[in-house]
């Protein structure tokens, strides 16, 4: 339907972003309705848990959610987690927190989600406490992070030696320590520098799948948590409380089907 009518960019973005309001609602009215949400969630989903933080003058900070059926049935998946974060888009920013493993198919199972100010060292530890309240603790346990990029780039940043980047991911990815100490002595004869940081200031375990005391069932990167980042990218600009609702939408739709 052509209207003839002419407005500016401007109006016109005024009048998108009153509808998204009159939807989704405002991130103001988001905030004021969250406690209530979460009420709701743990009522209607059994065994559901949330947990808001406020400061000291009832400000949000942090939220906490993790769905009743994921909590069942991860007793049943392999104990790798994958943890990550992504950016939130809406208004007042953010950063999703994930935490998700996988069923003995390799398809991806979220276990739990947080929103917080940023990926600090605070917000992390608040987040897995939480978590650690939901799982429990065990010898079992193995997380998988993106640190593993992190240490390809410090190794690429700090040294300037990307030609040995392929003797790094044969390094990483080998089964067999006696092909690791082969690898480890290709780079260490080119970038001694370079080998004592992985040895010393890394670790061997925390990079190297020969090296790893636990079971990582082949996992090595957080891919399946990008993946789910990605599936949210259109809703990360929500406000909170119409985020949260895809999220719930996307799970209740997966364990029904």
């Amino acid at each position: 339907m052509h209207l003839n009518a002419k407005i500016n960019y401007y109006k016109a973005w005024r009048g998108r972003k009153h509808a998204h309001s009159f939807i989704r609602g405002s991130p103001e009215q988001s905030f004021h309705l969250l406690p209530s949400y979460c009420y709701m969630l743990e009522k209607v989903n059994s065994g559901t848990i949330t947990h808001i933080e406020v400061d000291g003058d009832n400000r949000f900070e942090y939220l906490f959610l993790a769905f009743g059926v994921a909590i069942k049935g991860f007793k049943f998946m392999r104990k790798v987690v994958g943890i990550d974060g992504t950016f939130l888009k809406s208004q007042y920013k953010g950063v999703l927190l994930v935490a998700m493993v996988q069923d003995g198919n390799g398809q991806c199972y979220p276990i739990a989600w947080g929103i917080v100010d940023s990926e600090n060292e605070v917000a992390w530890t608040w987040f897995l406490s939480k978590l650690k309240e939901v799982i429990g603790d065990s010898d079992e346990l193995a997380f998988i992070s993106d640190k593993a990029l992190s240490i390809k780039k410090n190794v690429r940043n700090k040294f300037k030696c990307a030609d040995i980047m392929g003797s790094y991911w044969n390094a990483v990815n080998t089964y067999r320590i006696e092909d690791f100490k082969g690898y480890m002595i290709e780079i260490s004869q080119r970038y001694p520098r370079v080998a004592d940081y992985l040895e010393n200031e890394v670790g061997f375990q925390k990079w190297s799948r020969c090296h790893f005391p636990g079971l990582r069932y082949n996992v090595t990167m957080t891919n399946m948590v990008e993946s789910l980042n990605n599936m949210l990218v259109t809703a990360r600009e929500f406000p909170y409380v119409a985020f949260l609702g895809v999220i719930q939408e996307k799970i209740s739709k997966w364990w029904n089907e």
